[in-house]
């Protein structure tokens, strides 16, 4: 019964499409033909009409038509992804379902920086040490994709900082708001000659709408680009983040029904979030430089080193944890394009990459704050490393088809002295194949289909959880992939539609579980059910034009539809097979408008619905459902001065939404519910020169 509601709703959301395609056919050939979609996630640009994969760009107007200073709103535009922010700067990340294990951060998804590792060799990437004004663009891949990114079972992210193309400006922006929000960015390019040149400085800082809820951030960033001859380039990236965030603690829905903003308080067994100053503390530091060499025409070479150093502190409410973290890696690979015969085009790539990730942690009594009597103090080392291969050919110019493959290892290594019969772990090498293929049916439509396995280790921070035990018991998550979609555009790229259905098979998924004393423990939930269906529409019913009231509407619209389930999940006397998976909503359904007016005012409206969140394995609990709003206005100079001038203005949770946004998924004592700010409001100016 449940298989058939789902498969009408894939039916009827496909129906409501047809409306938007005829009109997408019908116009005329006087239209303004506007920029296609191209993405860089395997290497080299290539047209997002007839890639063999599932792939969401998210563009630089796109990031700054959000209002705040958060990634959330854009990245939630995505079907298929949801992130969320317990507090501000508190992320989580999810592509297709892979919340369950990530209590905080975010887990089995890789991500890059600028095409450099940003995710550690333990599995821990510090994504909200990034500011997001330094960002130009993100790249989203959905489901597993182990051939040229390693281990995942859950997808692929990654982010654009520098765009060498750029000319050279001088940019600043200013930005306040409620709950005393303030954020400050200065951005310098300079382009000489052969060498491009980019500096990003920010401060944010805000009280938050939660008590115990204060973010501060600190953060620079430094791009530099040197094509030393033609076809040869040096890259450097360098960043360095200082954040600080207050974590105010999940409340109970007795809690959070009579005073959402409280942190949580304290209990006749422990002390409260207040009390204790809990929080995160994170200094961290990232280098890294890249050199692409041309061997030969047809032959390229592309070497990566890079590392970073991180300052972790973190006082809870049953402990205080330091962590010192330092990571050093490679990644190389070589690029052969030859010149093919008509008819038949080809490329390959082959390569490695190595990580390897020392994590000296120490936990003590928290006293109000400080550290006291030490509890315990662990050093755990991961290497991981990957070996990868693909190959890409293009036959006739309609059928693409995609081979690829990496093998990955990966273990760790945990102190002598504290288990002398196992120092190491080994887990056995893992092979994550890829087998897509793509058909442009006719010059505006391109079908997809793809089968792919995804394999992800435990982390570190899963390894040796809060509780403070090394579990030696815990299993990689493994899974194959299977999925088909299309995509369809109109001539004049005016209409664009992106739809794909999916069906995931994971075993030995690792979940989240809180001991009475809240501390934390992972293990393997047997397996999970994971169908779904995902669609993304663009239209522009009046194109960018000088000559109307109206100089521009452009309508968009993402439908994410799940049916995921546990299966063969037996936690001691309880069986959860059937339930439908923590932390997942079934429905997400976001729509926007942008509204060009004249006098260079711009209008922007965006509605999040979401629908029910299952809290805890059993599915005893269920969030609320809610609807977001934002609307945000700008007026941008255009040339009338010297300067480039914009003034903004916008409204997050329009309606004055009640919600819970990063719940803790299976807390104990039912502490699940995060409140999420009220209606509040944002100022900005930016200029550049």
């Amino acid at each position: 019964m449940i298989r058939r509601s789902f498969s009408r709703t894939v039916l009827i959301s496909l129906f409501s499409f047809i409306p938007g395609i005829c009109f997408g056919q019908s116009q005329v050939d006087s239209v303004q033909k506007l920029k296609e979609v191209v993405v860089r996630a395997y290497f080299s640009n290539q047209q997002i009409l007839r890639l063999p994969a599932s792939v969401a760009v998210i563009d630089y107007r796109q990031l700054r038509n959000q209002v705040g200073t958060s990634f959330v709103p854009a990245i939630n535009t995505v079907p298929g992804i949801r992130m969320e922010e317990r507090s501000p700067g508190s992320y989580r990340l999810s592509i297709r379902g892979s919340l369950l294990r990530s209590p905080f951060g975010i887990r089995n998804v890789k991500m890059y920086i600028d095409d450099f590792p940003l995710t550690d060799a333990g599995g821990n990437t510090y994504f909200n040490a990034i500011d997001a004004e330094s960002v130009s663009g993100i790249e989203i891949l959905k489901g597993p994709d182990g051939s040229l990114f390693g281990a995942n079972s859950g997808g692929v992210v990654l982010i654009n900082t520098f765009r060498p193309q750029d000319s050279s400006s001088i940019k600043a922006g200013l930005k306040g708001g409620s709950y005393n929000l303030v954020h400050e960015n200065v951005n310098i390019r300079r382009n000489f000659r052969q060498h491009s040149f980019s500096l990003n400085q920010a401060f944010q800082r805000s009280e938050g709408y939660r008590n115990n809820s204060a973010l501060k951030r600190h953060y620079g960033q430094v791009n530099y680009n040197w094509e030393y001859s033609k076809g040869n380039s040096l890259r450097l990236l360098a960043l360095y983040s200082d954040l600080s965030y207050q974590t105010p603690g999940g409340l109970t829905v007795a809690q959070y029904n009579l005073d959402p903003q409280s942190a949580r308080p304290a209990t006749p067994m422990s002390p409260g979030a207040e009390e204790q100053h809990a929080g995160i503390f994170n200094k961290t530091l990232y280098g890294g430089v890249l050199n692409e060499w041309q061997i030969v025409k047809p032959l390229k070479h592309v070497v990566a080193v890079f590392g970073s150093h991180t300052d972790f502190k973190n006082p809870f409410i049953t402990n205080y944890e330091v962590r010192d973290e330092n990571t050093a890696g490679i990644r190389s690979y070589l690029e052969f394009i030859p010149v093919s015969a008509t008819g038949f085009k080809w490329k390959g790539n082959v390569g490695l990459e190595w990580q390897r990730t020392s994590s000296d942690i120490q936990n003590y009594d928290n006293l109000a704050g400080q550290p006291g009597t030490i509890q315990s103090a662990d050093e755990l080392k991961a290497d991981q490393h990957f070996f990868f291969s693909r190959f890409t050919g293009t036959f006739f110019d309609r059928i693409d088809l995609e081979i690829a493959a990496s093998i990955n290892y990966y273990q760790y290594q945990f102190p002598l002295n504290l288990i002398a019969a196992k120092a190491e772990r080994k887990f056995e090498p893992q092979l994550m194949p890829r087998l897509a293929l793509s058909w442009k049916v006719s010059e505006n439509i391109a079908w997809r289909s793809s089968v792919s396995r995804g394999y992800s280790p435990p982390t570190i921070s899963e390894i040796r959880a809060s509780d403070q035990q090394i579990n030696l018991a815990l299993q990689p998550e493994s899974g194959w992939n299977y999925e088909t979609g299309i995509r369809l555009r109109n001539a004049s790229d005016r209409f664009w539609l992106d739809a794909s259905v999916f069906y995931y098979k994971l075993s030995d998924a690792i979940t989240r579980r809180v001991n009475s004393d809240d501390t934390e423990y992972f293990l393997n939930a047997g397996g999970t059910r994971q169908l779904g269906f995902e669609s993304q529409i663009s239209a522009w019913l009046i194109p960018p034009s000088n000559h109307n009231f109206i100089k521009g509407l452009q309508l968009r619209n993402s439908i994410t539809l799940n049916n995921f389930e546990f299966r063969n999940y037996i936690n001691g006397t309880d069986n959860y097979s059937g339930k439908k998976l923590t932390g997942v909503p079934e429905q997400v359904i976001v729509s926007s408008t942008n509204i060009l007016l004249p006098a260079s005012i711009a209008l922007f409206l965006q509605h999040n619905y979401t629908s029910k969140i299952p809290l805890n394995d059993s599915n005893s609990e269920l969030s609320d459902n809610y609807n977001l709003v934002q609307l945000k206005i700008s007026w941008n100079s255009m040339n009338r001065f010297k300067s480039n001038v914009e003034l903004s203005a916008g409204v997050d949770n329009l309606l004055n939404e009640k919600y819970s946004l990063g719940n803790d998924l299976n807390a104990f004592g039912g502490r699940y519910y995060n409140a999420a700010p009220g209606r509040n409001y944002i100022i900005g100016v930016n200029a550049r020169f």
